[in-house]
């Protein structure tokens, strides 16, 4: 998979990309990473890639034009193999099932915001869908860019080590992860579950999937209705 961001600060990325799981899968040819100067499609002396919004109000706009070159030129060919994405404050939420979703393209643009925003016509009229990754606001779209392209990444086949962690994890079927232990099983007076240590595996799957639910109640109560009967 190709994953594509365009973005007027490139080197934001070179510290995202250069570690963890993303870095390696990389590495080892499972996806490519593109990063797109915005301000190569400028035509001005001062490559600018903003302006001041019509009707007045505060800060700037990124321009509508060369986002729209810039998109045509990674994109020469529209197809529903390619999605082009629009990192947003105003996009739909980004979950576990939007990451999947986004994992089954061949390639995917994400394109990072600035400044008060951009120009609408870029949402309306270039873009496949926008996305937020959470009710809050950002300087701009490069680590809600870094953010997608990891959950998207660790979803591709041979990514991760074990690949059973995609499907037991927080998010997988609208819960979160039941709680983890590890050595030693004593600490500070605080055990691990006895059941833990039992090597009785269908109890311990019975218990995850108790403090699973539990767990969920407790931090994320609004996932509770989307459950499975």
């Amino acid at each position: 998979m190709k994953f594509h961001v365009l973005t007027i600060f490139p080197d934001f990325f070179c510290g995202p990309f250069r570690h963890g799981i993303v870095a390696k899968a990389a590495a080892a040819g499972l996806l490519e990473l593109h990063t797109h100067d915005l301000r190569q499609w400028t035509f001005d002396r001062h490559r600018t890639v903003d302006d001041r919004p019509f009707g007045g109000g505060e800060g700037m706009l990124l321009k509508p034009a060369p986002v729209f070159h810039a998109t045509e030129a990674i994109f020469r060919e529209k197809s529903h193999n390619k999605k082009v994405v629009l990192m947003s404050a105003q996009g739909t939420l980004f979950t576990q099932q939007t990451a999947r979703r986004l994992s089954r393209v061949s390639e995917l643009l994400l394109i990072c915001g600035r400044y008060e925003g951009i120009d609408e016509r870029v949402a309306a009229h270039l873009v496949d869908e926008e996305i937020s990754v959470g009710d809050f606001v950002l300087s701009g779209g490069e680590l809600a860019a870094a953010l997608v392209i990891d959950a998207v990444a660790r979803l591709l086949p041979g990514v991760l080590g074990n690949e059973a962690s995609r499907i037991n994890e927080s998010f997988s079927e609208s819960l979160l992860d039941a709680p983890h232990y590890t050595r030693p099983a004593d600490f500070r007076g605080w055990k691990v579950p006895e059941v833990l240590q039992s090597g009785n595996h269908e109890a311990i799957r019975q218990w995850r999937q108790q403090a699973a639910l539990e767990k969920t109640r407790k931090n994320r109560p609004d996932l509770l209705p989307k459950l499975p009967l």
